[in-house]
C-alpha cells in the first residue's frame, strides 16, 4: 500500500496518494489531478468539491503510511534458517 491521506465524506471517500515523487488526488476511484505537494491537492479538492466540506489542513486528514509488505505473512523459521546460511 502506498502512503496516503484519507477523508471520508458522507458521499464518497477522498484520498491523496503518493505516486512516485508526486501526489494523486482521488474522489472515490476517479483521479482528480496530480500535484507536487499534498497541500496543493487539498486546496484543489476543496475548490472542486465545496459541498464535501473537506478539511483545510492536511493534519486533519487520516494518514496511512507506506506498507509495501504488510500483506505478507512473517517468514517461517525454516525460511529464516535458509536465509542465514546464504
Amino acid at each position: 500500500m502506498l502512503a496516503q491521506y484519507v477523508f471520508s465524506s458522507p458521499d464518497t471517500p477522498f484520498r491523496i496518494v503518493r505516486h512516485g515523487h508526486r501526489w494523486r488526488a482521488l474522489r472515490g476511484d476517479i483521479e482528480v489531478g496530480r500535484y507536487d505537494l499534498p497541500e496543493d491537492a487539498v486546496r484543489d479538492l476543496r475548490e472542486r468539491h465545496p459541498s464535501a466540506r473537506l478539511p483545510r489542513r492536511l493534519g486533519d486528514w487520516r494518514f496511512i503510511p507506506d506498507a509495501p509488505l504488510r500483506h505478507l505473512p512473517p517468514p517461517s523459521p525454516s525460511a529464516l534458517a535458509r536465509l542465514s546460511l546464504a
